[in-house]
């Protein structure tokens, strides 16, 4: 049973950090995390020693685990890995692409552009991030999936701290664009797009931005 309640913990809180209901800075105090999920100190600090792994949080040696705070080196950083890890997989993509894996594609499109029309500013940004998981998901490379995800995870910090409101809305029909080049096999011009939308990202983050604080007990109601 501890494992899952473990699993449990890390799941809500890293939704919670990727939702922007948890935001950088926070501090996370053991014992009101304990009495939230009902659970015992111990098994809410191997979930914080998990997200500390996965650089979602960092743990501080007298002071407690706080919700990571990225520096404007680190985002830079994360997407320059980004870059080069996507532009692989894009290539590849074409090399096996089939009707059902851009239908597949299209349809996460579908659900982005809904998000975005309906001012679902969390759930945009969760569905704008799952588009290049599920790209690696249908290739069948499920540690290509795991890497991405976990790199999108720290961009949704990132995001959370440096983009402004309307930067979002050009990625959906980036993503389209990208589509339609590897639906038309054409390896080149969908690295390129590819490349070219990981550099509108980074570039419309504002990283002279004051960085928001929240409350964790709200976050996790």
């Amino acid at each position: 049973m501890e494992p899952s309640t473990t699993h449990a913990i890390v799941e809500a809180l890293t939704k919670a950090i990727v939702e922007h209901r948890l935001h950088p800075g926070t501090k996370l105090a053991e014992q009101k995390l304990a009495d939230h999920f009902g659970v015992s100190r111990t098994l809410v600090r191997q979930a914080l020693f998990q997200l500390s792994q996965n650089r979602l949080i960092r743990l501080e040696p007298a002071r407690g685990a706080f919700v990571a705070a990225p520096s404007v080196i680190e985002a830079r950083q994360v997407f320059a890995v980004r870059r080069m890890l996507e532009a692989e997989m894009t290539r590849a993509f074409v090399r096996e692409v089939t009707p059902a894996k851009i239908k597949a594609l299209k349809n996460h499109v579908a659900q982005e552009k809904s998000a975005v029309a309906s001012g679902d500013a969390p759930g945009r940004t969760k569905l704008l991030g799952d588009f290049h998981v599920r790209m690696a998901e249908l290739m069948g490379n499920e540690v290509l999936a795991q890497m991405l995800g976990e790199l999108i995870s720290r961009c949704a910090l990132i995001t959370l701290m440096y983009q402004t409101a309307s930067a979002a809305e050009h990625s959906s029909d980036e993503h389209a664009g990208i589509i339609k080049a590897l639906a038309a096999r054409d390896e080149a011009l969908s690295v390129h797009l590819m490349t070219e939308h990981l550099l509108h990202v980074e570039e419309n983050l504002a990283f002279d931005r004051k960085v928001p604080t929240n409350d964790i007990s709200m976050a996790l109601s």
